[in-house]
């Protein structure tokens, strides 16, 4: 979230109807190269994803002419990019529009130590108390902090919907929380993953961030100090890496995303859909993890909501980012623009990496159900907000499941 905005490590020197936004959809080429270093409808659409990978039999990757075109349209030769390219960050050269998310596969390059490198980038950034407060819209006092409960591993045994986004931004190596969601295109074999609009899309400022990929029930067994240090990455990821294929975010944080404040936080939100880095016997991530939630877009309002669980792996201290935590409490209302929706907030310690992570109520059917993610927070933490879902976020959501529909 912004304060709690993801988290980054330097690496190297150098993380109602649908007319009332539009949403951006953003389809994904993907690539499989090896990593140098072995570690009306308003819908924006983007052009139908494809697998770009083709085994010659000898062991080598080669990229269909027609994918390697299509990325060279865009400035990007995968001979290049797989060797570093993706490191330059130059505006000129920065995707930023709904069409151009393009996320190719390198494989082996979240390794352990990267993945345990992405740390809070917005340590001393945070929401300025002017953004957040006055007369816009109904906004409930300030919530008292709720101290954040460390999850007991397994984590896949308690929380196996949730865990990490890992990407690169030009501030470094970064990390947010996500959730695993239920596709209504294919029930009971979803790859669609719910997070952050700002782990996705730099907003206004910027563009697409890259190698974008998903890691479900991130250090399963809750590993701390040497233990983690010396653990493998099927030790991290025991669930294996899964790279966003496809991504959407709202048309509104594309326009008005910022990296402090309030700008574009109620329509904070990203689907992501992924597809396995190593294979996966043709199982989907929900049939992987045996989880996946459904999403409310029309839950009740505030003062009906009698508790919200957020989920998520806090990087900023005191925290590490290794661990999952969670904090309940009966949410209140923020609002940071009239004219937007009124946002969720609720106490809660967690801290940068919590950023993206699942907000669950449960419903009158006794089902727990995903209505928001976490989005921002003030420097100091202490409390945590979310945008709740409505139409915006539901034509975000189903975008992504009907480009896939038929894959």
């Amino acid at each position: 979230m912004r304060s709690i905005r993801p988290s980054f490590a330097l690496r190297g020197g150098r993380g109602a109807p649908r007319a009332l936004a539009a949403v951006a959809l953003a389809s994904a080429l993907v690539l499989t190269a090896t990593a140098c270093d072995g570690s009306g409808d308003d819908n924006a659409g983007g052009p139908a994803s494809a697998s770009a990978t083709a085994d010659t039999g000898d062991g080598k990757i080669k990229i269909p002419d027609d994918i390697r075109n299509k990325l060279k349209e865009h400035g990007i030769d995968i001979d290049k990019w797989k060797h570093g390219a993706w490191k330059n960050w130059d505006k000129d050269d920065w995707l930023r529009e709904a069409n151009d998310f393009i996320n190719p596969i390198i494989k082996g390059l979240w390794d352990p130590n990267r993945m345990r490198d992405a740390n809070d980038p917005d340590k001393d950034k945070g929401v300025d108390t002017n953004d957040i407060s006055g007369d816009q819209g109904v906004t409930d006092p300030t919530p008292e902090p709720v101290q954040a409960k460390a999850v007991r591993p397994a984590y896949h045994a308690s929380a196996a919907a949730a865990g990490k986004v890992f990407f690169d931004s030009p501030e470094g190596t970064m990390v947010c929380s996500a959730t695993v969601v239920e596709d209504p295109a294919h029930p009971g074999k979803s790859n669609l993953v719910w997070t952050a609009g700002h782990c996705v899309h730099a907003g206004k400022s910027g563009g697409w961030y890259r190698n974008i990929a998903f890691v479900p029930s991130y250090n399963d067994k809750g590993l701390t100090g040497s233990a983690l240090a010396a653990a493998t990455r099927s030790q991290i990821a025991p669930y294996g890496v899964w790279w966003g294929d496809g991504a959407q975010t709202s048309q509104q944080w594309i326009d008005q995303g910022g990296e402090t404040g309030g700008n574009g936080a109620s329509y904070d939100y990203a689907v992501i859909h992924v597809t396995p880095e190593q294979g996966n016997s043709g199982k989907s991530l929900e049939e992987t993890v045996s989880s996946a939630l459904p999403v409310n877009f029309d839950a009740p309002a505030v003062p009906k909501v009698p508790s919200i669980t957020a989920t998520g792996y806090p990087a900023a201290k005191p925290y590490d980012g290794s661990l999952l935590y969670q904090c309940a409490d009966r949410p209140g209302r923020l609002s940071v623009d009239a004219s937007a929706p009124t946002m969720y907030r609720i106490g809660c310690t967690m801290t940068g990496g919590a950023s993206g992570g699942g907000w669950v109520e449960t419903g009158t059917d006794g089902k727990p159900a995903l209505v928001s993610n976490t989005s921002i927070g003030p420097v100091s933490s202490g409390w945590l907000a979310g945008p709740r879902f409505g139409d915006v976020a539901k034509g975000v959501y189903e975008a992504v499941s009907k480009e896939f529909a038929d894959q």
